[in-house]
């Protein structure tokens, strides 16, 4: 019992000298949103399109490929409909200058 009140004691003075915002703001700062974030938020939009009864539940950036004037940010989106789930590939394909939409391609997942 009496480790238990010093170990209280201690807890109560060290609250007195460090600031609550250690632990609040700043220990949680935002991240940078990434590059593909955009591209992330278009991915999820064409799902909802193609499936919009269906429920996203969650999403892998693949990667980026590199073209000569086009790149093409490619996502893996995992998808509830109508008790089913199953991965669809959005592969969009965009111009590298502008950022402009060239074409965007869906694929099932074999599963």
């Amino acid at each position: 019992m009496k480790k238990l009140i010093i170990s209280f004691m201690v807890l109560m003075f060290l609250s007195e000298y460090i600031p609550i915002r250690a632990f609040t703001e700043e220990a949680f700062a935002e991240r940078p949103e990434p590059a593909y974030a955009k591209w992330g938020r278009l991915a999820m939009e064409t799902a909802k399109e193609k499936y919009p009864k269906a429920k996203i539940l969650d999403y892998l950036h693949i990667g980026r490929e590199k073209g000569q004037t086009t790149d093409i940010e490619k996502f893996k989106l995992w998808i509830e409909d109508s008790g089913k789930e199953f991965g669809l590939y959005i592969d969009i394909e965009f111009d590298s200058k502008t950022e402009r939409v060239i074409r965007i391609n869906t694929r099932r997942s074999a599963n």
